[in-house]
């Protein structure tokens, strides 16, 4: 009765298992450093302004001078900052809930960081049509390090990853109904027809309602565009894989007309992105609109007759703005030890270090201490989820193979745009936002190791072998690199021991 009972409840205990794993990785001591490591000091401060203030104020004196508890360096002049807001208004959410201490800021990423997680393994169980295996992408996913350390900062990819998963996650869900939907409906136009079942059907085939959940996916992706321009990549890509996966199901329901019914299909969803997508993101920029002192936000006004004259005083003044934030994007080009070539991202060659710091010898009673966070992404992870990448596309040219190409193009839309700006000051943690989908790949890859083709879907004893071998070596690699995702406090010469390239120093 017990197993019997722990069966029907083995997707809540998956998702309960690797939800607990991931909230160890990401909340134990998630208040250390008490500085502001990387970035934080724009968005953790950031956020404290818009708590505070209602809009991002400018602040000056030392950096530090936050982290310290003195708050007396935000001014009433508005900051220029580059990117939108829905990122540090959700960081200053953990603000409000915990005050501006460094687990105050730190904690709405470890929370959506977590969530993540869990999101991911119910996708992958869903995809590959087994608990098991979404326990496995869970459990991959959880020990990322680049996963783990941007969840434990209050950077904005974490967020952008999060919205980003969520957009996905929802399209799987609309293409799964919307697909039976179509089934059940085109079987029922050849009965009232007096066609045989599976017969072709003539025409672009049957209607198939509202698509309420790819209404919602498309909401969830302009969140991720409101937290970071980068979210437009991410959402052009999905949907139109939606798109190529409604011409799918429609020829595999035996639809005459596949491609064509597709189409007409996309045009609805595309009415629906360029209303949803502006109007999603012009919200977020609410605290903007609301506060005079914003900077830039009488723009319109001490410049009476320059810009996109049509337009209202705000939005003109906001559209100015833009312009300044994407010559900003557009041009940076400030030297930095951490910049990144992202034709080697995916190889996690160049990580950022976020932080690091001598300790107390006490500390790790060693005769040097350090403390240190590295972005690094789990090796065995990237490592092996680039070679299971390229068969993936292999199978996409050769076999045609729909969820290959799913899977594929989460990776590529986070990493193909950035190659032309490899000129750019850019970082390898932006990779958080590609995590996700090369987990997801790379169980792919291991389930059809496990399941060879060969053998028609059975287990394969030695693959069995094989797989549970890597996840549990990428267990153990896990706990050998958590120092340097989390700041404990550890021997100088242990820190060396993790510096496998001369890049990662």
């Amino acid at each position: 009765m017990i197993l019997e009972t722990l069966w029907r409840w083995r997707v809540a205990l998956m998702a309960t298992g690797v939800g607990l794993l991931a909230a160890m990785m990401r909340f134990l001591g998630l208040g250390f450093p008490t500085d502001l490591v990387f970035d934080e000091v724009f968005y953790a401060r950031g956020a404290y302004s818009l708590v505070t203030l209602g809009f991002e104020g400018d602040w000056g004196g030392d950096n530090q001078d936050f982290a310290n508890g003195d708050y007396s360096q935000l001014s009433p002049a508005g900051d220029y900052v580059v990117h939108p807001l829905i990122g540090k208004l959700l960081i200053g959410v953990g603000i409000e809930l915990f005050g501006p201490t460094p687990f105050g800021w730190r904690f709405m990423g470890a929370l959506l960081g977590t969530a993540t997680v869990v999101i991911v393994a119910l996708v992958a169980r869903h995809l590959l049509h087994s608990t098991l295996w979404g326990a496995v992408a869970g459990v991959l996913l959880a020990i990322d390090g680049v996963h783990v350390v941007l969840s434990r900062a209050a950077l904005l990819d974490i967020y952008l990853t999060f919205f980003v998963v969520v957009g996905f996650a929802l399209l799987v869900v609309d293409r799964s109904r919307t697909r039976q939907r179509l089934a059940a409906r085109a079987d029922a136009a050849r009965a009232e027809r007096g066609q045989a079942p599976g017969s072709l059907l003539a025409g672009a085939g049957p209607r198939t309602g509202i698509r309420w959940w790819r209404l919602a996916a498309i909401v969830a992706l302009s969140l991720s565009v409101g937290v970071k321009w980068s979210g437009l990549w991410f959402m052009a890509a999905f949907l139109v894989m939606s798109v190529v996966s409604d011409m799918v199901d429609r020829r595999e329901a035996g639809v005459e007309r596949w491609f064509v019914g597709g189409f007409i299909r996309a045009v609805p969803a595309f009415l629906v992105t360029v209303t949803v997508l502006p109007a999603v993101y012009l919200a977020s920029w609410l605290p903007w609109f609301r506060a005079e002192e914003s900077y830039g936000r009488r723009w319109a006004e001490e410049h009476p007759g320059e810009g996109v004259t049509w337009l209202p005083d705000s939005l003109r003044s906001l559209v100015q703005y833009h312009h300044q934030m994407w010559d900003f994007h557009r041009t940076l080009d400030s030297p930095h030890n951490y910049e990144s070539n992202p034709f080697l991202w995916l190889l996690q060659w160049r990580p950022t270090a976020f932080h690091f710091d001598d300790a107390p010898d006490a500390a790790c009673g060693a005769e040097r201490c350090v403390t240190a966070i590295h972005a690094i992404g789990h090796p065995m992870i990237w490592w092996a989820g680039v070679l299971v990448l390229l068969y993936a596309l292999w199978r996409v040219v050769r076999r045609r193979d729909m969820l290959a190409a799913t899977l594929a193009v989460g990776v590529l839309a986070g990493w193909l745009p950035w190659l032309p700006y490899a000129h750019r000051t850019i970082f390898g943690f932006y990779t958080v936002s590609i995590a996700p989908f090369m987990v997801l790949l790379l169980v792919w890859g291991l389930a059809r190791v496990a399941r060879p083709e060969r053998l028609g879907g059975e287990w394969s004893r030695r693959g069995s072998l094989l797989v549970g071998a890597f996840v549990a070596a990428a267990l153990l690699m896990a706990g050998f690199f958590t120092p340097i995702w989390t700041g404990v406090p550890i021997p100088f010469e242990y820190w060396q021991l993790h510096m496998w390239l001369p890049s990662w120093v």
